[in-house]
């Protein structure tokens, strides 16, 4: 029974954070802000262009697996009658 009373107590330690957790994780905040700031985001531009020819991509890709699902389908059903 008392082991079992100690296994409930150090969960209930794990569980909560310390006080130099909490600190850690401001730190691990700040660090990550930091690093944000380096990073060399591409311009507007580019970005919009980029995405337009995925979504172009995607689309061109799209029609052409539906017409060959398509006509696949239809050269199976003819052949099966």
């Amino acid at each position: 029974m008392v082991g079992k009373v100690e296994q409930v107590k150090k969960k209930s330690r794990e569980e909560e954070p310390s006080p130099g957790r909490l600190d850690q994780i401001k730190e691990f905040g700040v660090e990550v802000k930091h690093e944000f700031g380096k990073i060399v985001w591409p311009p507007k531009q580019h970005t919009i262009r980029s995405t337009a020819v995925v979504v172009a991509l995607v689309v061109m890709i799209s029609l052409y697996l539906g017409l060959l699902d398509l006509v696949l389908g239809k050269v199976i059903g003819f052949i099966l009658r």
